[in-house]
């Protein structure tokens, strides 16, 4: 369904040469290889539901091209901006140990590659085994510039049974609207926009159609009694999903790139940023089954957006009863869209599997933060007063701790890393007070200056009832830690004019998910549910609607990490913060300096 604009065709036949040319140069059987890929950043016009849209595209296609790597390699990924817009790629979920320069945040880690010019990212795999993902890192585009990030194992097998083929199961968006267009309007205070259609591989499946003519779905061909890993990635701007497959069971072994106790389930919840690896056997009566996806939301008195929902083919393998004159495929008993629960189970089935190479749990923490996640608004204009509750005058913005995350101004020329990095140098490690952006970071509150009942359902209504608790201010929100702190953070969803759960990503870190839960956090009550002996390790933690969940990592890579909701509009808008992770005692533990051909803000 997909029509290229003549422009751009010459492009991609050198495109096609030049990807294809991605090398795996192995040293030795079982060692580190080397592994190479471009990624040429261009437009191209598609065509989908009887519409025409120019999209950013990485060489030339959507999902972007697959990084596939064994734990240890070393990853080399030359990024060629031919596009008009600024670009960064992130690296969701790799830990990029002492390599925070690659991390990929513009102007927090780095200066964007401007248009018709090209960075290298050089990326680390070790101690990592599964399913990641990248993504651009820019406005909206990550809706069109993302891809799967697969780690095998190096040394060991799977500590599963082996599968028979491993597939990537890519969740995402059409947008008929420009991208850069729809995050202009988030910047502007207008939501209004939802996502045309949801895809599954970059497919939007039989449920679409054009002038009567069905869109193209995705199709999974299986051979009876085989085993196929799915390794699921949810590149959603806007939602959870709920997945399931007619007929079949999902095996859950994998989330976030950490290995977990198996369960069985025959529904998979996954939040925008999350990644799940599930074995499914191939042992139904052979036949076509639909997969499918449908995007969860939080149930009125909360706003509704259309709902979302695409559909994929399992088809068995020809002459197994599935020919030309088989039945229609089988359609799987879906959720509701606005029953909750469903994730709130599945999350909380999830625990670690045990490893001789997994990570203690840390007994104790050295810092505790409780952090509330809700709406909130500022008066246009710089205004000190204004109307609120959706007035004109004021605009919507998401906060952590009452404080909407905005880059200091001085970040406008030298990311805030750089900064760091620079200042520790000149100060011996002391804070220069020179009037970098470093000096107008706002430290993140331990808690809320201003308690309340964060879960009291009459808030979520916009109008009088919560307009009390609307006014909030923009700042360029941090935390500092010592390298080697354990810190507890307890994420309290609020129901202040929305109940959304919330993806809460922490870029080069995992965290242990030590619990969640319902209504109001109670650390008399709920401290005693940790489960401190193998709870699920994430770097994308689902804080549950009108609840909470309870996090602890420890601070051991230096940098500056960003700490942001996954839902594109709640980062857009403000719920941030930049964690930075100050240097250890000895060369191995300090960030070392910046690459020698890093992007200049300038040029």
């Amino acid at each position: 369904m997909a029509k290229l604009s003549m422009a751009a065709s010459n492009d991609l036949c050198i495109m096609a040469i030049v990807v294809l040319a991605a090398v795996a140069a192995a040293v030795g059987d079982g060692e580190a290889a080397a592994v190479e890929h471009t990624f040429i950043v261009s437009e191209m016009k598609m065509t989908h539901l009887c519409n025409e849209t120019l999209v950013s595209v990485v060489n030339g296609q959507v999902p972007g091209p697959a990084i596939e790597v064994t734990e240890g390699d070393s990853v080399t990924v030359h990024v060629v901006n031919e596009s008009p817009h600024n670009i960064t790629i992130h690296w969701h979920g790799l830990k990029q140990r002492l390599n925070c320069w690659a991390d990929g945040v513009p102007m927090v880690t780095q200066c964007p590659i401007r248009p018709g010019h090209n960075f290298t990212y050089r990326l680390n795999v070790t101690g990592q085994e599964g399913t990641l993902w990248w993504h651009a890192h820019v406005s909206c585009l990550r809706a069109s510039l993302h891809g799967a990030f697969v780690i095998r194992p190096r040394h060991a097998a799977y500590p599963f049974p082996k599968p028979d083929r491993e597939i990537p199961i890519v969740i995402g968006e059409w947008w008929n609207m420009n991208l850069a267009q729809l995050a202009k309007n988030m910047e502007d205070g207008y939501y209004d926009d939802s996502s045309s259609a949801t895809t599954i591989n970059g497919k939007l499946g039989d449920l679409y159609n054009c002038s009567g003519v069905g869109e193209d779905g995705f199709v999974l061909d299986v051979e009876p009694g085989r085993t196929y890993l799915l390794r699921f990635v949810n590149a959603a701007l806007y939602s959870e999903y709920y997945v399931k497959i007619a007929g079949h069971e999902f095996t859950v072994v994998g989330a976030d790139a950490n290995y977990v106790r198996p369960f069985t389930t025959d529904v998979v919840t996954i939040g925008p940023g999350e990644t799940l690896d599930a074995l499914v056997v191939a042992n139904a009566t052979p036949g076509r089954y639909y997969m499918v996806a449908v995007g969860g939301q939080a149930p009125k008195p909360d706003i509704q957006i259309p709902e979302t929902r695409s559909r994929a083919t399992v088809r068995y393998a020809v002459g197994a009863g599935n020919g030309d004159e088989a039945p229609p495929p089988v359609d799987p008993e879906m959720p509701d869209q606005h029953d909750y629960m469903v994730s709130f189970n599945f999350h909380g089935n999830l625990s670690s599997l045990s490893r001789p190479s997994s990570p203690p749990v840390p007994a104790t923490a050295d810092e505790s933060l409780f952090v509330v996640l809700r709406m909130g608004s500022i008066c246009r204009r710089g205004r000190l007063s204004c109307k609120r509750s959706g007035s004109k005058e004021s605009i919507i913005v998401e906060t952590m701790n009452n404080v909407s995350f905005q880059l200091p101004a001085a970040a406008a020329a030298t990311p805030l890393l750089e900064e760091l990095y620079y200042d520790h140098h000149r100060h011996n490690g002391t804070a220069g007070g020179d009037g970098s952006g470093l000096d107008q970071l706002y430290t993140l509150p331990d808690r809320p200056a201003r308690p309340f009942n964060y879960t009291d359902r009459a808030l979520i209504p916009w109008g009088p009832n919560e307009a009390w608790l609307e006014p909030t201010e923009k700042a360029a929100v941090a935390r500092r830690f010592r390298h080697g702190a354990v810190v507890d953070m307890v994420f309290q969803n609020a129901a202040v004019m929305d109940t959304d759960n919330h993806p809460m990503h922490l870029h080069g870190h995992d965290m242990f998910v030590l619990a969640q839960g319902h209504d109001n956090y109670d650390a008399a009550r709920d401290v005693a549910r940790y489960n401190l002996v193998d709870p699920p390790l994430k770097n994308t933690v689902l804080v549950p609607r009108l609840g909470w969940a309870a996090v602890r990592f420890v601070a051991d890579n230096p940098g500056v990490w960003y700490m942001h909701c996954h839902y594109e509009l709640h980062v857009t808008i403000g719920m941030a913060a930049v964690f930075i992770i100050e240097d250890g005692p000895t060369l191995e533990s300090a960030l070392p300096a910046p690459p020698a051909d890093f992007p200049k803000c300038d040029r």
